[in-house]
Order: C-alpha cells, then sequence, then structure tokens
C-alpha cells in the first residue's frame, strides 16, 4: 500500500519537475497578467490509500493587485467538484463527493511578470458523506479546505499552468472528532 503511493508521489513530482523545467527558458519577454479566468484537472493523493480527483474553475478579482516586495499578489475564487476515495478497514474503498469555493492570493514575483508564483489560500467545502479510511473518520461533512502551492506558467501566451499544492482539510474543531487530511496535489491549468 505504501508502495503505490510513494510510486504515485514519486510520477507526481517528476512529471511536474519535468513540466517547470520545460517552460523555464523564453518566458521573461512575455507580457502576462492573472486576470484571465481558469479551468483544471487536479489528481491528489493522501496517506491510508487515499486519492481525489477534481475538476474546478478560477475566477479572478477582476483587476485586483497589490505590490509586495519585488512583486505582485492577485486573487480568485477556485470552485471545485471532487472525486474522493479511501480504503476502509474492510478493504472496501469509501467513495464521495466534494464540493469547494476556496478564496486565494497568489504572488509573482518581477512586477507580477515572472512565470513561476507561490499561493496560498482557504475555504469551505461540503462532501456529500463523512470522510472515512481505514484509521481516520470526520464528523462533519462541512470543512475547511486550506492549501500552500507553488507553480509556473508556459507557453507562447503562458496559457498553460502547472503547480504543486499541498492541501489540508478538517473542520477547524467545529466538531470532534477532526482528525483533517493531507493531500498532495498536482494540478493542471489552461487559460481561458
Amino acid at each position: 500500500m505504501h508502495l503505490k503511493i510513494s510510486r504515485r508521489l514519486a510520477y507526481s513530482w517528476a512529471s511536474g519537475a519535468a513540466l517547470c523545467l520545460a517552460s523555464w527558458g523564453a518566458q521573461s519577454q512575455v507580457v502576462f497578467n492573472d486576470h484571465s479566468p481558469t479551468w483544471y484537472i487536479q489528481a491528489a493523493v493522501a496517506s491510508n490509500d487515499a486519492h481525489a480527483a477534481n475538476l474546478g474553475v478560477t475566477l479572478p478579482w477582476q483587476q485586483w493587485t497589490y505590490a509586495l516586495g519585488s512583486g505582485q499578489i492577485t486573487g480568485h475564487w477556485d470552485l471545485f467538484a471532487s472525486h474522493w476515495s479511501s480504503r476502509m478497514t474492510n478493504d472496501e474503498r469509501q467513495r464521495s463527493y466534494v464540493f469547494g469555493v476556496v478564496p486565494t492570493l497568489r504572488w509573482r514575483g518581477a512586477q507580477g511578470q515572472s512565470a513561476w508564483f507561490a499561493q496560498a489560500g482557504t475555504g469551505p467545502t461540503w462532501s456529500t458523506a463523512y470522510y472515512q479510511s481505514s484509521n481516520k473518520r470526520f464528523s462533519t461533512r462541512y470543512n475547511f479546505a486550506t492549501h500552500l502551492a507553488v507553480g509556473t506558467n508556459f507557453g507562447a501566451r503562458r496559457e498553460h499552468e502547472v503547480m504543486l499544492r499541498i492541501e489540508h482539510f478538517s473542520n477547524a474543531g467545529i466538531k470532534r472528532p477532526n482528525p483533517g487530511e493531507n493531500f498532495l496535489q498536482l494540478r493542471y491549468a489552461h487559460r481561458f
């Protein structure tokens, strides 16, 4: 079981690194802004042989920007639908759907023109079932998704995006038990 997760993580890291390195050159001459919506697909793995697949869109906060250091912060709404699957104690899989809306801030260096960025966000989610795995059980179907991420854009107009994310889901102590779950996520997004 752990070997499968390790291989998935290794493949995710290797794929993301290869795409990022491939985009390294020729990015500095493209004038860019983060004010275009995107659609995305995302794959995720967690401990206990849990995984998730997401479809979503990001909707920018109009032309909102904030200068910070040598870079620029922009914001967007991240709306998603996700399919979760986790292994339970009897070797059966529990499946559920999770829906969320996550306000997100993104920092991009070089006054907002760098191909690379970092981002963070947190927002509410709702699940069709109480999440459980072989050693965890959530006590609420309403939870919060909090993530940190790094990524890059590439392509002639920087229309492609890859991102590596760490995301934590929990109910923020609203009800016990609150074990939370951490996912390692790889996202591909494309600008409209």
